[in-house]
């Protein structure tokens, strides 16, 4: 079976080489310099930004942002206390990173929708994400058949009802069958229908 281009850009990307002077070092050292949420003018991952509907015509753009990573634990406090109530341990955010990225880029571009991101790196301190960004009302977009969904009302503001890959996952929408009998439609509903 014949490759594409694509799939040999996909296997490289599972293991990228992060010693100091490959390229992969060297940008991510040019990215902490640069602004948080800068709009890049073509994907880095070019198989997996079109794996996750990107196109390179009017109406699509890729916003290069950065989060922290880590755990969220305290600083150890002084005074008494038990210590499994002091609060500095086993701390962990509900939503992931890549997730909390989607909706503090949708909320710097308040006239696109998230359509999906992608991770393209990290250092010390940040996960650098690479986020697709639509235009519901660009011309190109509401006439193409394929993605003029996103400018039907239903799809306003998706990325802050969980419904990007990464929102869908983090729902628990990305098992099923059996063990994922509650997940379905949401957590919150099917605990509601059961009282």
């Amino acid at each position: 079976m014949v490759k594409s281009i694509y799939a040999y850009v996909g296997e490289k990307w599972k293991k990228p080489v992060t010693s100091y002077p490959s390229p992969q070092k060297n940008r991510v050292v040019q990215w902490r310099r640069e602004q948080n949420f800068l709009r890049v003018d073509k994907p880095l991952r070019v198989d997996r930004a079109r794996s996750l509907g990107y196109k390179a015509k009017q109406g699509y753009i890729i916003v290069r942002g950065r989060v922290r990573h880590g755990g969220l634990n305290r600083h150890q406090i002084k005074g008494g206390r038990k210590s499994s109530a002091r609060g500095t341990k086993k701390l962990t955010a509900a939503k992931s990173a890549q997730r909390i990225i989607e909706e503090r880029t949708a909320a710097r571009y308040p006239n696109m929708e998230v359509l999906n991101s992608y991770w393209v790196g990290k250092d010390g301190m940040y996960h650098f994400y690479e986020v697709i960004l639509v235009d519901p009302a660009h011309p190109a977009v509401v006439n193409d058949p394929k993605i003029n969904w996103i400018s039907a009302f239903p799809s306003r503001r998706r990325v802050l009802r969980g419904k990007t890959s990464a929102g869908q996952k983090g729902r628990g929408l990305m098992y099923k069958g059996k063990g994922a009998e509650k997940v379905r439609p949401s957590i919150r509903a099917h605990q509601s229908k059961g009282k």
